[in-house]
């Protein structure tokens, strides 16, 4: 039969034998809890993000693999700034603020899943989905920030 994937949206540290996991890997005759504990180990830095997750699941051998992405931009965003959602109205509203080695991180994180070619660039992505969430950099407005960022003041934490 070959392999098989399946690809769910789990919540870090929190995956079970239950939908969407259990229902989809059950029939393949793979080792459920396997799967599932290592989905779990694999995604505990994300406790409480949803996280984007593959299995691929030989089903001759029974043996699987696991590709962990990496959660939305707005969730590390927001964990960072430890809020449980944006504001709703981030022109007027600033519910929090996160530093720039924070950007620098989601950046570094991010990186692979952008257009972005450089972790500057990367950078400044974030800094706009941080704005659109209510959220300040260092304190201060995402435009002043990426100004700061475009004249290389920040250039030593975004190599």
């Amino acid at each position: 039969m070959g392999k098989q994937i399946v690809s769910a949206l789990v919540t870090g540290g929190e995956a079970s034998a239950g939908p969407p996991l259990g229902p989809a890997l059950g029939p393949l005759g793979v080792n459920v809890l396997a799967v599932v504990n290592e989905i779990n180990s694999k995604t505990k830095d994300y406790a409480g993000m949803k996280v984007p997750v593959k299995v691929e699941v030989d089903t001759d051998t029974k043996r699987f693999t696991i590709d962990v992405g990496v959660p939305p931009t707005a969730m590390l965003i927001l964990k960072e700034a430890g809020v449980q959602k944006g504001s709703g109205t981030a022109g007027k509203n600033q519910i929090g603020n996160i530093s720039m080695d924070s950007v620098a991180k989601i950046a570094r994180l991010k990186l692979n899943d952008t257009y972005a070619r450089s972790i500057k660039s990367a950078a400044k992505e974030v800094i706009g989905a941080a704005q659109s969430l209510g959220i300040t950099i260092e304190g201060r407005s995402s435009k002043e920030i990426i100004k700061e960022v475009n004249e290389g003041k920040w250039d030593s934490k975004l190599i």
